[in-house]
């Protein structure tokens, strides 16, 4: 409780609980770093499943208090005390359970304590629901070095780095991912070719381009949800206006090129490419 107490008064819990605040919180989060990842990742769960008025966590609410306790039915700590490993068995564990609603909270919250447990099998069971599971579903992962962690699994999710006060965070990828989207709404195609063209000049890097594609196909996928369902992420409601058919092809086209960054080809081609068939795929 007290490593907990400490962590709220860093500047990353602030950032956390203006987050919740505005209701963009991730439900895929990495902390890596130096700080204390499993105390952040407690406050994560406790800002998902807030009741109290005002800031969220309250730390005070009855769902806040059972998530500090480590007793809250919808919040877990994916362990396996029988294996070095979390075994497969475990991880298929959690994939059937993502898909059984919350027994009281609002939100399904899976802990990995230690992603290094977490083998490359494993992560990839677990891969596609967490780009496209339930929207009641949060996985907090944390890893003291997110190389320990498959580049398809660090693409879809926000990493929050932990200095030794936890101070630190990185949100850059999904920002451009949020301007990205934005420009679409907008229909104005001038502004998003000279986004486009900013992100070439600035060097950008294979890896960093894939997760902005992997980032910003996470909020088309969003958006579609809000298409049916009002408690979807609110991050992806302005692209719905787009509607489903120009969703979907959107949400291919930046599937198609987060792969195309799998290859050794220079982020300025595949950028341009991109630019030429976003604004077909917005006709």
């Amino acid at each position: 409780m007290s490593d907990l107490m400490a962590f709220a008064k860093s500047h990353t819990a602030a950032r956390i609980r203006a987050a919740a605040r505005r209701g963009t919180l991730s439900h895929a989060l990495i902390f890596s770093g130096a700080g204390d990842r499993t105390a952040a990742a407690r406050y994560v769960a406790a800002a998902l499943e807030c009741v109290g008025e005002g800031e969220r966590p309250c730390l005070q609410c009855a769902h806040c208090r059972k998530v500090l306790a480590d007793i809250h039915p919808d919040v877990t700590f994916v362990r396996d005390s029988a294996h070095k490993e979390l075994s497969a068995e475990v991880v298929r564990g959690v994939r059937s359970d993502a898909f059984i609603l919350p027994n009281e909270g609002a939100r399904k919250v899976y802990i990995f304590e230690d992603g290094t447990l977490w083998n490359e099998r494993g992560q990839n069971i677990l891969l596609k629901t967490i780009e496209e599971g339930p929207a009641y579903c949060a996985f907090l992962i944390c890893v003291e070095n997110v190389s320990a962690l498959l580049q398809t699994v660090r693409s879809r999710c926000i990493e929050l780095k932990l200095g030794a006060e936890g101070a630190a965070d990185r949100g850059d990828d999904r920002a451009d991912a949020l301007t990205l989207c934005r420009l679409i709404v907008e229909g104005d195609a001038a502004a998003r070719a000279a986004f486009l063209v900013r992100l070439e000049t600035g060097r950008l890097p294979r890896e960093k381009l894939e997760t902005l594609f992997a980032q910003a196909r996470l909020l088309c996928v969003q958006a579609l949800l809000a298409l049916y369902d009002a408690a979807a992420e609110p991050d992806g409601a302005a692209l719905a206006r787009l509607g489903k058919a120009r969703l979907m092809r959107l949400a291919t086209l930046l599937e198609h090129y987060r792969r195309c960054c799998g290859y050794n080809v220079g982020a300025a081609v595949t950028l341009g490419g991109f630019a030429v068939e976003l604004e077909n795929a917005l006709r």
